[in-house]
């Protein structure tokens, strides 16, 4: 929180947490660098909220990349996916190393759902994919859509050769100006400032710690920083989930895919695979499966 302004603020750093949900899938390293921003941005952006559910950060396009998900529960447990064509991938880094996000994905739209399960219906925001980062997507969301403003600064590279990934955010809330007399126009812009002001470097160095980088940042402001909580990196996948998933889909198909009678579903997050043979099948669909 920064004091003198009523500002308040995320600041979420992944370290090994990054290095290992990036690694369970061979991505190349532009994609892990937009996948890994999702991951921090999810974290950050989900700790503003109050929810007993899931939230989830989701872009999808046309493009090379189809689609990347990050979805983090209340109870800490983040996870995340990139899914994309990997020859085409290549064409366009072969071009441009750095590519952004528009051009990996081209037309879409980013959404984030918070999932309150059975308790209340889930929300959603959606917004065009307009950026070449996705904290830029976010950051006109949040302007555009929720007359929220805010302030967003994310950073993700390898550090020492393991993926490092890390967010801030900040954000004064309509209530908050209500709150105000007159609300301070020269502090909101000089937060800005102050927080545009990070490099990638400080955000992601792992030598530097919050406490340290957020004094250096803002210590004029009066900053107050509360209780750190921790991210795990969980995954909900199970093996009667994936069955309830094979039990939605025609029978006939689901024979088609056996191989050597067993039909292999892996899941997309953790890259766990789940083998369902003969009398797996037979039990899911409540009918006789032959091997033929």
């Amino acid at each position: 929180m920064l004091e003198k302004s009523g500002i308040r603020g995320r600041l979420l750093r992944l370290g090994a947490l990054a290095d290992i949900i990036l690694g369970r899938q061979d991505y190349p390293p532009a994609v892990a660098g937009h996948l890994a921003e999702m991951l921090a941005l999810t974290g950050a952006l989900s700790s503003l909220l109050k929810y007993d559910g899931v939230f989830t950060l989701q872009a999808r396009g046309d493009g090379p990349v189809a689609m990347m998900v990050a979805d983090v529960t209340d109870d800490g447990d983040l996870r995340g996916f990139a899914g994309f064509d990997p020859d085409a991938v290549a064409a366009v880094t072969a071009q441009d190393p750095a590519a952004g996000l528009t051009r990996l994905m081209c037309k879409g739209q980013i959404a984030y759902t918070v999932d309150l399960g059975d308790k209340e219906e889930r929300y959603q925001g959606i917004v065009a994919l307009s950026g070449d980062r996705l904290a830029d997507c976010l950051q006109h969301y949040f302007r555009a859509s929720e007359q929220i403003r805010s302030g967003i600064v994310c950073a993700a590279d390898k550090v020492d050769g393991r993926w490092r990934a890390a967010a801030m955010v900040l954000q004064r809330l309509p209530e908050e100006e209500d709150r105000l007399d007159e609300p301070d126009e020269d502090a909101w812009r000089r937060s800005m400032i102050l927080q545009a002001s990070c490099t990638q470097g400080e955000l992601l160095d792992p030598g530097l710690s919050a406490h340290d980088l957020l004094y250096r940042l803002f210590h004029e402001e009066g900053v107050r920083v509360f209780e750190a909580r921790q991210l795990t990196g969980g995954c909900r996948c199970s093996r009667e989930k994936l069955a309830g998933v094979i039990s939605s889909l025609p029978y006939d198909e689901i024979l088609d895919l056996r191989v050597d009678g067993v039909v292999t579903v892996s899941c997309e997050f953790c890259n766990s695979r789940y083998d369902f043979d003969a009398q797996d099948l037979a039990q899911i669909f409540g009918r006789p499966v032959t091997l033929d």
